[in-house]
């Protein structure tokens, strides 16, 4: 049998490989070297760091980690020591997705603007930035992406670069790998620098990684009003936040965006079926069974007298309130941790029936686009 260790908040994954091999789980910051020595496998979340002082010796060929990013993990040192390592592209983008609209649903309310006569700025179209494009469109925004090495690769049509985006943006939100080196480096991409080249007042959304945003810079340009605003998901130095910078931020939540339990559900799946393909195990095509049922999966939306964006709201927020994850963070920040780790049942929109009242097909076909389940018109 293969020993393998895993983070023990790995969702859905206690008795999946239990019979075929030996599983031992850990919390991510206890995955260390003494652990590990002889173990075939490791699974774990961002939490753990693959170096190579801790990898060196210990005898481990698979490392798969149930996230999209993948910079905890040191792939050069892994590459040419015959480490296989996975991650899980693409697992959350739909939870981020959901993540971006409450969060741009909330501010438009709020601040009393209606998004359609909103320019959004999106540096990144991977897997998550391409489906925030989606619902932006949706929405009738005006949508700028900035996606350099897609650009390389598709001839740069329908794309913006950096400071035109920066300069012509009213809402930008980053959706880039963390990447310390080369053409494509993204630490620090949002610096003072940068923060002067954007249109006075914008908004900034970071659900990436901390480090792409420095602190200091956006701590200095909120307070001066270059910033409008900040919703700051991701942090430097997680899980010992600047709290600073959380109370000048609109909305600040624990590196959550991505944790819907489909987002996790999808990331497990991912890695469990490759570690079975790495090993010969009989698990093929392995999803978790029967994912916890939202508390109130129906949404009855009475649409007379109601603008679109209104009723796209309303159902954002019956699947998911950000204010939620904002105030318990700003409640006990040093619970940054405890937060992520217990975080409660958040399913995507289709785990949703909406029931519509007096709607527009136009409404219709938006619910229906963002993943909805939409019933019949009762009007």
């Amino acid at each position: 049998m293969i020993k393998v260790i895993a983070d023990e908040k790995i969702p859905f994954l206690k008795g999946v490989l239990e019979p075929y091999s030996l599983v031992k789980y850990l919390p991510g910051k206890h995955i260390t070297t003494e652990e590990i020595k002889g173990a075939d496998a490791l699974l774990i979340r961002t939490r753990t760091r693959c170096t190579e002082e801790i990898l060196k010796g210990t005898g481990v060929k698979f490392i798969g980690t149930a996230t999209i990013g993948f910079d905890h993990i040191d792939t050069g040192y892994c590459e040419s020591n015959n480490i296989k390592w996975v991650n899980a592209p693409g697992c959350n983008s739909s939870s981020v997705e959901q993540y971006i609209a409450a969060a741009l649903l909330k501010i438009s309310r709020e601040f009393r603007f209606k998004l359609r006569d909103k320019t959004i700025g999106i540096v990144g179209a991977g897997n998550v930035g391409s489906k925030v494009a989606r619902f932006c469109n949706l929405m009738g925004m005006r949508v700028l992406i900035n996606d350099p090495p897609r650009s390389r690769a598709e001839g740069g049509k329908g794309f913006t670069d950096l400071n035109t985006l920066l300069g012509e943006s009213d809402i930008i939100t980053l959706h880039v790998p963390l990447s310390f080196a080369g053409d494509d480096m993204t630490y620090h991409m949002i610096d003072e620098k940068t923060l002067k080249k954007l249109r006075r007042g914008a908004w900034l959304i970071n659900t990436s990684r901390g480090e792409v945003a420095e602190t200091h810079s956006l701590k200095k340009a909120r307070t001066s009003g270059k910033l409008g605003g900040i919703v700051a998901d991701v942090w430097e130095n997680e899980p010992s936040i600047d709290t600073g910078l959380m109370q000048l931020s609109f909305i600040a939540t624990p590196h959550i965006a991505g944790y819907s339990t489909d987002g996790k559900a999808n990331g497990t799946s991912v890695v469990v079926n490759q570690l079975s393909a790495c090993f010969g195990l009989p698990v093929k095509e392995w999803y978790p069974a029967n994912l916890p049922s939202p508390s109130d999966p129906v949404v009855n939306i009475n649409c007379k007298g109601k603008e679109v964006e209104d009723i796209i709201r309303e159902a954002v927020e019956h699947t998911y309130n950000i204010s939620e994850d904002d105030l318990k963070l700003r409640f006990s920040p040093s619970d940054f941790e405890k937060l992520r780790g217990d975080y409660p049942v958040r399913r995507e929109f289709p785990a949703y029936t909406v029931n519509l009242e007096g709607s527009s097909v136009k409404t219709r076909r938006i619910l229906e686009s963002m993943g909805f389940v939409c019933k019949k018109d009762q009007g």
